[in-house]
């Protein structure tokens, strides 16, 4: 009996440890090649493959997935890739064997070669990449849970990797980290992004530290909606915790339903906040814990953050400034301001901005109050700062800009203004009966108008370098352009 207890358990063992190890030889192989030299890997069913066993792809070697198929892995299994890694067909689906029993995931080492498109990854332990190496495209990834991957979906460690037009929806973790010890400047562009941290931790859905010193983080037009019943959740943070630096540009997203919008903390950083829809995050519903629409916190200093084109509403607080944050809301110079602020307010009063610090805060030409009437009152009674409490510092307002020249015509989305930025002229292509353009200053006063005629208009003007709005009128068509003068 004790042999056989032995023997059983060293059996044990032994499959608990299953691998297949690629050779290291150079060579591409697809999954009917590990069929062939290891079957107790993998089988085949049609098109249907399933992992047995935790598969590694060695240095020299490549796995390559370039036919549309199915790849069960089983429970618990992980891929490892030193090499290459490609999925290049038109439709993958990476799943469990049993959804209730998740696999552990993949991971990407530090040298290896990622590029995954068009791929449906779900019900598995995530993507933990510690390469620079790395690109995700046209990818949905949904219904994971924490496995080799941690942090998030896609944990990355270092470099600039580019994540972009996927679907991240209804993971256990958040979609997208990279940890406060690496440095990481990836590209994050067009995704959607929904009920993430199905887990309901104080975490956001895309939560990223510092970067590389002269490379930038970029998170860009992206959607990122939460799951309201999950209140810990928020939309983005970028933080510099430990060290090191943070260029951040965060542009073009629509972030709503999660505890908060976007925070930005840590000193030595730098970002651009910069036309994002920052609607409805007060999941939470405690203004002490969270629920601004921004929030950029600073606690030594060093943080410098252009705030410019934004559209806040209906967050517990619109924009909140805590330590030594040097925030630019809006200038004379290279900052318009033009944000919107409605409806930011809990307690019963309303917050459009509060500027728990002692510093100076330029927020020229905004609109504090939307659909209200653009008065300096009406924007004092939504803006704490020194005039409600003396140890903190000052907000510029003075003047507000509400005015919406915009126009929603789509036949002129192709009309073309150049140079822009601009000397002392601009050129475009009259081809819908304009019949005058009126320049306007930043601040809506109107500063000249010239007709204009059928074909190529070239307008010369004398304007001191800063952003203007050129109105372009006529009969059946109206639209604005901002330009820039150098």
């Amino acid at each position: 009996m004790k042999k056989i207890s032995t023997f059983l358990l060293l059996l044990s063992i032994s499959l608990s440890f299953a691998q297949y190890t690629t050779p290291d030889t150079g060579v591409d192989w697809t999954l009917d090649d590990i069929v062939t030299e290891s079957p107790a890997t993998i089988t085949v069913s049609g098109t249907t493959y399933t992992l047995l066993e935790d598969l590694t792809i060695s240095e020299s070697d490549v796995l390559r997935i370039d036919s549309n198929l199915t790849l069960e892995i089983k429970a618990g299994v992980r891929v490892t890739v030193f090499g290459e890694f490609n999925v290049s067909a038109d439709e993958v689906l990476v799943t469990a064997v049993d959804s209730e029993s998740p696999y552990d995931g993949f991971r990407f080492e530090e040298f290896s070669v990622i590029d995954i498109q068009n791929a449906t990854i779900e019900y598995g332990g995530g993507l933990r990449v510690l390469t620079e190496t790395f690109t995700l495209n046209n990818a949905t990834l949904q219904f994971n849970v924490g496995g080799v991957s941690t942090g998030a979906v896609v944990s990355m460690s270092r470099g600039i990797p580019v994540i972009t037009n996927n679907s991240f929806l209804f993971n256990e973790t958040p979609a997208l980290s990279s940890g406060a010890n690496n440095e990481v400047s990836a590209i994050i562009n067009g995704n959607y992004i929904e009920g993430n941290n199905q887990a309901n931790q104080n975490r956001p859905q895309i939560n990223m530290g510092a970067t590389r010193l002269n490379d930038t983080l970029k998170i860009l037009n992206n959607t990122i909606i939460g799951d309201i019943a999950m209140d810990q959740a928020g939309g983005i943070a970028v933080a510099n915790l430990v060290g090191g630096a943070l260029r951040a540009i965060i542009e073009g997203n629509t972030i709503t339903n999660n505890r908060y919008g976007i925070t930005l903390i840590g000193n030595n950083t730098y970002g651009l906040i910069k036309n994002n829809v920052i609607e409805d995050n007060d999941t939470q519903g405690d203004p002490m814990l969270g629920g601004s629409g921004i929030n950029l916190n600073a606690p030594a200093g060093g943080m410098t953050v252009d705030v410019t084109e934004n559209e806040i509403r209906r967050n517990l607080w619109g924009i909140t400034i805590q330590g030594e944050v040097d925030a630019n809301l809006g200038d004379d110079l290279d900052n318009p301001g033009l944000n919107v602020f409605s409806e930011n307010g809990n307690g019963g009063e309303t917050y459009a901005i509060y500027n728990n610090s002692p510093n100076t805060i330029s927020a020229k030409h905004n609109c504090w109050v939307e659909e209200g009437e653009g008065t300096l009152a009406e924007a004092e009674d939504v803006i704490f700062h020194i005039e409600d409490d003396p140890t903190l510092g000052e907000v510029i307002f003075d003047p507000v800009f509400c005015e919406n020249l915009s126009t929603d015509d789509p036949v002129l989305s192709s009309l073309s203004v150049y140079p822009n930025p601009a000397n002392n002229k601009i050129t475009f292509q009259n081809l819908y009966n304009f019949e005058q353009v009126t320049f306007y200053s930043i601040s809506g006063q109107e500063l000249f108008t010239q007709k204009v005629v059928e074909g190529t208009n070239t307008i010369n003007f004398n304007l001191t370098g800063g952003v203007y709005f050129v109105a372009f009128d006529g009969t059946e068509h109206q639209t604005v352009k901002k330009i820039v003068v150098k």
